[in-house]
């Protein structure tokens, strides 16, 4: 029997891990390479021998996606198999239309044929969007298993953009481990706020390679998702999070939506400041699908780093930098920052986009919506580069950062400076503690 030629449409994530646990083994399919969006200078490389198996020796070309059309043609493609996260229905199925027009199946691999199973228990924390507040809610949840006397190993949903095989497992226990690994900007703000609350964090490649790492010093697996993806882990309980602020989003949106029906508990997110009907069209929407998930209000209050930080933002100019995913696929018009903005009095919000240079301006011309925002892009020490050329070109009075990591540490910004930090806080019951209690009640 013929083997059947397969593409993955991927961007250096949810694509590798569906190669490793469906196709890396098994004769019946040949891999002819991955292809890459969303995430820039991923494509043109390839996925590794050392990590490809005996099937394929000398490793997997990834190329851009815009080849692929072609290539189905070119090399007589049976399958395309959909693996990256946190698009539009109406974008996958538009995906969906030119793969069929070009003579192939277009397949998007479920629960069942990605999840591994751990030996210990398993806590999911997922979400609809990106930006809903899934890594706040993960934060949340290990300090409730700690308070329990748990010993808590949190699993990041993978962001392997440089040497894949330096990459297959990551653990991240002190902050010098950022740069041990290299980690970009986007990688340092899902990491260094575990890291700096005194936890443990993997990461990688191999995720069959990683839990088994992570099993031998955890009593609790905690899966810290990422773009909106499904778990890659058979989860004992499942934790999404909606976000208000994109009322239907969790309802069009893939896999929001499989991460909805999948949950045991939703955390609507946020409600300190979306609207009250808002709040009630996506719990309506939640019900809907999973009438039976225990439902979480909740809110993300923000505070100012420094004690004259409402002072740097009273009348003044304002640059505002938002975490760079949520803004760009994320597709959120705000975020933190502009909610410090407006709520400390800021004068007047500088649009930074005739200030862009190079990476950062390129940025702006894909995602066009972003608007007077800037995001913290850096996924190179070039891109890290630019994003400080163009905050420093920017004529405001200060600067507010509203990213996961102190950006300061990174960049040099030459005008004054104020952060904005965000922690989860349940309104009412139920609440995580009470819920993660009887979790832990029925594993014991």
């Amino acid at each position: 029997m013929d083997k059947i030629n397969v593409l993955i449409m991927g961007a250096a994530g949810r694509d590798f891990h569906n190669f490793n646990v469906f196709y890396r083994g098994n004769p019946m399919y040949n891999v002819i390479a991955f292809t890459a969006t969303q995430i820039p200078n991923i494509d043109g490389r390839k996925y590794p021998a050392a990590l490809s198996g005996d099937l394929y020796p000398d490793g997997i070309p990834i190329c851009p996606e815009s080849e692929l059309i072609d290539m189905i043609k070119k090399y007589d493609v049976k399958e395309v198999v959909f693996a990256y996260s946190d698009v539009s229905f109406n974008y996958i199925m538009t995906k969906a239309a030119g793969v069929n027009a070009a003579g192939a199946s277009f397949r998007m691999l479920g629960a069942k044929e990605t999840m591994i199973k751990s030996s210990k228990p398993v806590i999911s924390v997922v979400a609809i969007r990106t930006g809903a507040g899934k890594s706040q809610t993960s934060r949340k949840v290990v300090q409730v298993l700690s308070s329990m006397g748990k010993k808590t190993v949190a699993i990041r949903h993978p962001m392997p953009y440089g040497d894949l095989v330096k990459q297959k497992v990551q653990r991240f226990a002190e902050i010098a481990d950022l740069k041990k690994h290299e980690c970009t900007i986007e990688e340092m703000e899902e990491y260094e706020p575990h890291v700096a609350a005194g936890n443990v964090i993997y990461a990688g490649v191999d995720y069959e390679a990683i839990v088994r790492e992570a099993e031998k010093e955890a009593d609790i697996i905690l899966w810290d998702g990422g773009n909106n993806d499904m778990s890659f882990y058979d989860a004992d309980l499942t934790i999404t999070v909606v976000d208000p602020h994109r009322p239907g989003h969790e309802l069009c949106y893939y896999p929001g939506l499989t991460n909805v029906i999948l949950a045991d508990v939703i955390v609507i997110n946020k409600v300190d400041s979306a609207s009250p009907e808002n709040v009630a069209a996506v719990k309506e929407n939640v019900r809907r699908y999973n009438p039976t998930a225990k439902i979480i209000e909740a809110a993300s209050p923000i505070s100012l780093d420094s004690p004259d930080g409402a002072k740097l933002i009273l009348n003044k100019k304002v640059l505002v930098i938002e975490d760079g995913p949520t803004l760009t696929h994320g597709e959120m018009k705000y975020g933190a920052g502009i909610i410090a903005a407006q709520k400390y009095g800021a004068g007047e919000i500088v649009d930074p986009r005739q200030y862009a240079v190079k990476s950062i301006e390129a940025t702006y011309k894909k995602y066009p919506g972003i608007g007077t925002l800037l995001p913290a892009m850096g996924y190179g020490d070039q891109q890290i580069k630019d994003l400080e050329e163009t905050i420093n070109k920017v004529p405001c009075d200060a600067v507010i950062i509203a990213t996961p990591i102190d950006l300061r540490r990174l960049v040099n910004i030459d005008k004054p400076t104020v952060r904005v930090n965000y922690e989860l806080k349940e309104i009412g019951e139920p609440n995580l503690t009470g819920i993660i209690s009887e979790f832990i009640s029925k594993i014991k």
